[in-house]
């Protein structure tokens, strides 16, 4: 179950779930309470909901459980219902009766219909009296054949119809339109690379601006990454993730075209010593936020659970009023209902941002991305990426030397320094604890992103303790420079591990 609104709820660490039930039974005005964040099967802490549960959803699998208080007569009305559900067994057998007849009827009916047609087409099979066939007219074999080049046609538009499927809802783009919104993929308007291709800016007939991202003719994978982007993508409908408006299929070119973010990525501003300055501390906490409410749709919100592991700075992008949308789905996975984890031979993602569950044994689930998530808020606290930092005094990287600052009782240490002094420092403190609990080794002991959206909504909530955070890759400033070609620009890469 996934857990209602918590804005107006109340939090109680200190509490049991039994002691948590005992203040809602003696609070008229309690609706439904809960654990506060379970990690490792084990609960903490307690939220009580005295207003109406806004937003919840039931999952086949379990995500959290929520105790919602009920009087007696709404009790007794669900278990009625429930019982009207199961009807009698001479009912059910009088139903099935029923539809057998009507299936033999129907079967019998085809049979004679089709015997007095073959009668009068005289198409009944030679050498017997057409009673024991049912006759089909067989085109002439030259017919069926087709040309190479014909089958090669009847391969496009197949592929242009995967597109444009109505259960996909998306409309294809005529290619020539797209060359003339990029003035023929100029230099001038390319924005971006990525592992999927090169970005294109360019403006529709209509005025509309796109950001065009053109397949790479030399990617291996990029077909599969293409069709996998549109199909998950085309589905998800959110204010914290980027639209996609359309794509283009016309022989070997493959396009996708979304809506144009003026401000371009995250990265360009948290690590750029002119532009962080435009982000004050007030701004960075709304982009968390969004990620984080953006991630939480991703997981327990959309019609379909959704992993994205590949959650990065530069695959945040910042609209005109600096809205964060996450974007890049090409290596996205979709869950079934009741999975909760997968295992892949082959790694792709960035290193820094994988959790070391993935980068190592190639485990991915919901909790790899919140790894990511909170490598990405220290990364924003910080100004600072996390490959490439390293204290050379305490042999320590990013996450461990915010982890040794929090233990100490400086993580405000931590925040850029050119913020100055005009932060709220609550809220600092709150954002790294979050990010340290969300890096920490063990997935269980990471949180859903339900509790990570509830604790940065929440002034008065006691968040557990962090534990060291987990490390998938540590290096010296010496190695850095080499190591890098594997990322450079933020690349997302590839990387197979025999077994």
């Amino acid at each position: 179950m996934k857990l209602p609104v918590a804005t107006n709820a109340t939090v109680y660490a200190g509490m049991t779930l039994d002691q948590c039930r005992q203040a809602c039974l003696r609070n008229c005005s309690c609706r439904a309470y809960a654990a506060a964040n379970v990690s490792g099967g084990i609960s903490r802490g307690c939220v009580i909901w005295a207003v109406d549960l806004l937003d919840m959803r039931q999952y086949s699998g379990v995500v959290q459980d929520v105790y919602i208080r009920l009087a007696q007569s709404e009790i007794d009305a669900l278990n009625a219902a429930a019982n009207s559900r199961h009807p009698s067994r001479s009912a059910v057998i009088a139903v099935v009766a029923t539809i057998s007849g009507v299936l033999l009827l129907g079967a019998l009916g085809c049979c004679w219909f089709w015997r007095n047609k073959a009668r009068r087409n005289g198409t009944a099979a030679p050498g017997g009296d057409g009673d024991d066939v049912l006759p089909f007219r067989v085109r002439n074999q030259q017919h069926l054949a087709l040309s190479a080049g014909a089958a090669r046609d009847h391969q496009r538009r197949d592929e242009k119809r995967e597109c444009d499927d109505k259960d996909l809802g998306l409309p294809l783009l005529d290619l020539g339109a797209i060359v003339a919104a990029t003035d023929g993929f100029a230099a001038s308007n390319k924005i971006g690379e990525g592992g999927f291709g090169p970005v294109y800016r360019g403006k529709l007939e209509d005025g509309q601006e796109v950001a065009v991202k053109r397949l790479s003719r030399r990617s291996v994978q990029g077909v599969v990454e293409f069709k996998n982007e549109v199909k998950l993508i085309a589905k998800l409908q959110h204010r914290n993730l980027v639209r996609l408006l359309g794509c283009c299929i016309d022989d070997d070119e493959r396009m996708l075209v979304y809506e144009y973010m003026h401000n371009q990525s995250l990265d360009t501003f948290i690590f750029d010593e002119g532009k962080r300055k435009l982000l004050r501390w007030s701004k960075r906490f709304e982009i968390i936020l969004g990620v984080a409410r953006g991630l939480l749709y991703l997981h327990e919100d959309s019609r379909f659970r959704i992993i994205h592991r590949d959650l990065k700075a530069s695959n945040v992008l910042l609209d005109r009023n600096m809205v964060p949308k996450i974007s890049d789905f090409g290596i996205a996975r979709m869950f079934g209902g009741d999975q909760t984890t997968a295992y892949t031979r082959k790694v792709i993602g960035t290193y820094g941002y994988m959790s070391p569950e993935y980068a190592m044994d190639g485990v991915f689930s919901m909790k790899s991305d919140v790894y990511s998530f909170g490598v990405l808020v220290l990364e924003i606290v910080t100004g600072r990426r996390n490959r490439g930092f390293y204290e050379a005094e305490l042999d320590l990287n990013l996450l461990r030397y915010a982890w040794l600052l929090w233990k100490e009782g400086r993580s405000v240490d931590l925040l850029d320094q050119i913020l100055g002094g005009s932060f709220d420092y609550s809220e600092v403190l709150r954002c790294i604890q979050i990010a340290l609990l969300c890096v920490e080794v063990q997935p269980k002991n990471r949180p859903l992103m339900s509790s990570v959206v509830m604790m940065l909504g929440s002034e008065n909530a006691t968040l557990p303790e962090p534990n060291e955070p987990g490390v998938t890759i540590g290096r010296h400033t010496s190695d850095t420079d080499s190591s890098q070609t594997l990322t450079a620009n933020g690349v997302t890469i590839t990387a197979i591990e025999c077994r």
